[in-house]
């Protein structure tokens, strides 16, 4: 049995809450719900001594946006943040339940959402190009098949052009998909944002693969085009470029998951399918 781990007096006596109740532990942080002053639960994440890293901007972006589609950011600190608890369900709860379309329609306007009104200034984010390191630098394994590593060379390629001609550049949430959306008494908000500079057209990239437990629909080639066609009309941007995002995005994930050498992965089909979406 794993050791349930407490946050320490001083970080809930420095965001001033009480009554922590554990709610997760990732890679990186532990989290906890917790209990603010005026009586209203919340979410306090604590680091660690390493500190946010490159999540620091995500809770830049959040703050800076419209309260109406962001969980609100209520105090952060170097190694530690308190956030809106958002009672959900999420976006991704939604789409497993019968409404995907639905979901998607409210994926967008929550993406509209947060890119409203006048853009966030671009200073001190880290740029879209950063991230795609990985993949450029991924190579295939001896065990790769012919058909996967055909198409994370194409998926480099593609990358790298639509890194050296990004239009319309702007800050973005980095990681908006159907789990990072919660529905709140105010409509569905975004949290867990990256934080970063890039083209406007990346921001729903990585939706297409999305949401968990749908990998059925997510590999339909019918639902990738109509995701396409609503997300391009509806967010202002070019449909084929969308698909193209979307594509590279899904090679990146299967860079980052294996460790740069390319081997078998659960998304080698979907890979191929958006890179036929996509042209």
């Amino acid at each position: 049995m794993s050791k349930v781990i407490e946050p320490s007096a001083e970080l809930l006596a420095d965001f001033a809450v009480s009554d922590p109740q554990p709610l997760a532990q990732t890679a990186i942080a532990n989290l906890w719900t917790v209990t603010r002053s005026d009586g209203t639960r919340a979410v306090l994440k604590d680091y660690g001594p390493k500190g946010m890293g490159s999540e620091a901007q995500g809770f830049r972006f959040l703050a800076r946006a419209s309260p109406d589609f962001a969980a609100q950011v209520y105090a952060t600190r170097p190694d530690a943040a308190l956030i809106e608890w958002l009672e959900g369900p999420s976006l991704g709860d939604r789409a497993r339940s019968g409404h995907d379309l639905e979901a998607a329609r409210e994926l967008l306007k929550v993406a509209a959402g947060l890119h409203q009104g006048t853009a966030q200034p671009s200073e001190g984010y880290p740029l879209l190009v950063e991230r795609f390191a990985a993949l450029f630098d991924a190579v295939p394994a001896d065990d790769c098949t012919p058909e996967l590593h055909a198409a994370m060379a194409k998926a480099q390629t593609l990358a790298d052009a639509l890194l050296s001609h990004q239009v319309d550049l702007r800050p973005l949430h980095g990681d908006l998909h159907h789990e990072n959306v919660r529905k709140t008494a105010r409509g569905y908000c975004a949290f867990d944002a990256k934080g970063l500079v890039g083209e406007r057209a990346y921001e729903l990239a990585n939706a297409f693969r999305h949401p968990k437990g749908c990998e059925d629909q997510i590999r339909d080639p019918r639902r990738v085009l109509a995701l396409a066609d609503l997300w391009s009309a509806g967010f202002g941007v070019d449909r084929s470029c969308l698909l193209q995002w979307a594509a590279v995005k899904c090679a990146l994930s299967i860079a980052w998951r294996n460790r740069g050498r390319i081997s078998k992965d659960p998304e080698a089909d979907l890979l191929a399918l958006l890179l036929s979406c996509a042209e």
